[in-house]
């Protein structure tokens, strides 16, 4: 069921009218049972995939809990009796059994996503490798597809497993309760991904009809069915023409492309994440923000800071830390240090944690080796920048530009450009082809073509881009004025026939501008496939 349908708007508006209308205390048990129709209309085999991680999780994760349970009860009632030396060993025992379960659950969960998601990558570079060496025989491929939404649900559950094994907080003792949170319809297509303790809070609450959260809920799916339908589907359109033929559109168009792939993917993303959190604040839950206004930043590490920031946590907190303070990386530490100095041993421990998370940031989004070069393409461009920090650090002691608008301006747009660069290789799926294209930009002076009318043979029309200049317009003032705070808090505080103009006026830009009908096609969201 795509986000973009009709069917999908009958669905959410039917849930929201029963939502409100039975007994509060019943009001999870409706959005598991939507979540669960949700994720039927993917496919009804899929739904053993989740399915069995909701049940694995749950599973271990009380039985972890009972082995928590068991350490305190028998230290509690031993406290006399136990040297120090004797509780640090019978921690270190129970540690060790809870950790077994840990790894059973983490292999089992991310083993399925492994073989779903990763099996035909690994046999055609099996095969490739075979065909270099003379091989004759050729591994077939699996007939597997990729279950909705895996990459998401199974990262959040076993953010949540880690979490009880690190004592966080205790499991969730009811099974469906559990099931809720693992299958969250909004969040199945692209994220969030939310942690238990955050969405809980208000996931299972009873609810009672606000006007306020309904009205602000609502305007952000309005906000979010703009930028996909009204700016993302209608630019897709010339993307797809320059990226599927790279011999005709270099240069100048690799530019363009870059360019409008870049807004396509912006709007795309933020848009879908805008409804996903609206339908929740309708429904009187919080989930947490994905975006902030990324591309305003001064540099990639910022960047990822401001972009899908719920990926970027997790990866920060269940693999680059882990990997930096683990037993193997303070003996590489160690090692390096004796070997090549203080300087050099504090930076290679980060440096292979750093390539570990980006390496795997970049086959979390496809398993392709476009996927993976564009992570190590980023991991590349923070290395550098953080070597080069004392020089930026002594240009900005001798020229006092640091907080002047051109030169904040000037960071803004590098960065911007910086990363519609790397993005190519999401762009074009193929590694040469994106740094032919890439190179084509400054070998291929064709750029006066663009002021010929040649954009007009892209598949948009004049109309078109009068559209998408608004849309952009639209989108760039409204992130300027969230520096200031919300838009939507201060838009209820203007009078009501300003607000309902306003309203009115995203709606018919929605209803007659959406990218519809014949050279359109209203299309899933690209984080959908991950």
């Amino acid at each position: 069921m795509l986000f973009a349908s009709y069917g999908f708007i009958a669905f959410i508006s039917i849930l929201f009218i029963v939502y409100y209308l039975i007994p509060k205390k019943h009001q999870w048990k409706l959005l598991l049972f939507a979540s669960y129709v949700f994720y039927l209309f993917a496919g009804p085999k899929y739904i053993l995939y989740i399915v069995f991680t909701t049940v694995s999780t749950y599973i271990i994760s009380l039985r972890i809990d009972k082995l928590n349970q068991t350490q305190a009860q028998y230290l509690a009632k031993h406290k006399k009796d136990l040297s120090r030396a004797d509780k640090r060993e019978y921690r270190d025992m129970m540690k060790y059994r809870m950790r077994r379960w840990l790894v059973a659950c983490l292999l089992l969960n991310f083993g399925i996503l492994a073989v779903v998601k990763y099996s035909n990558f690994a046999i055609a570079n099996l095969n490739a490798i075979s065909r270099a060496f003379g091989g004759q025989g050729q591994l077939s491929f699996l007939n597997i597809a990729l279950p909705m939404g895996i990459s998401f649900y199974t990262f959040q559950t076993m953010g949540y497993i880690i979490d009880v094994f690190r004592g966080k907080y205790s499991p969730e003792k009811n099974i469906f309760k559990l099931a809720l949170f693992v299958s969250f319809f909004p969040q199945l297509v692209q994220g969030p991904i939310s942690r238990f303790d955050d969405l809980s809070k208000t996931l299972f609450k009873e609810h009672s009809f606000e006007h306020r959260s309904f009205s602000f809920g609502i305007q952000r799916i309005m906000w979010g069915y703009f930028k996909k339908l009204v700016i993302a589907d209608r630019i897709l359109v010339a993307v797809n023409t320059i990226i599927r033929d790279p011999e005709m559109y270099q240069g100048a168009f690799a530019l363009v492309g870059m360019l409008f792939y870049a807004f396509q993917l912006y709007a795309d993303f933020t848009g879908g994440i805008d409804i996903t959190i609206g339908i929740a604040q309708v429904l009187g839950i919080e989930v947490q923000e994905n975006f902030n206004r990324p591309y305003f930043s001064k540099s990639i590490a910022e960047y990822w800071r401001r972009w899908h920031i719920t990926l970027g946590t997790w990866f920060k907190d269940y693999l680059f830390y882990p990997i930096s303070v683990s037993k193997p990386m303070m003996r590489v530490f160690k090692f390096t240090r004796e070997r090549f100095g203080g300087a050099i041993g504090r930076r290679i421990p980060v440096y292979i944690s750093t390539i570990t998370v980006w390496f795997v940031t970049g086959i979390w989004h496809g398993s392709s080796w476009n996927f993976i070069a564009w992570g190590l393409a980023n991991c590349v461009v923070i290395i550098i920048s953080q070597e080069l920090e004392p020089f930026y650090a002594w240009f900005h002691s001798k020229f006092n530009v640091r907080n002047a608008f051109g030169f904040r301006l000037f960071q803004v747009v590098r960065t911007v450009l910086l990363m519609s660069s790397i993005r190519m290789f999401d762009c074009y799926r193929d590694v040469p082809t994106t740094f032919r294209m890439f190179g084509s930009m400054f070998t291929v002076f064709n750029y006066r073509e663009l002021f010929g009318g040649v954009l007009l043979d892209l598949g948009l029309n004049m109309a078109d881009y009068c559209i998408l200049l608004i849309g952009l317009i639209l989108l760039l003032g409204v992130s300027l004025a969230q520096r200031k705070g919300s838009v939507r808090s201060r838009l209820a505080q203007e009078p009501e026939p300003l607000r309902y103009a306003v309203y009115s006026f995203m709606f018919i830009m929605i209803l007659i501008f959406g990218a519809y009908g014949v050279g359109y096609d209203s299309s899933q969201f690209i984080y959908n496939q991950f």
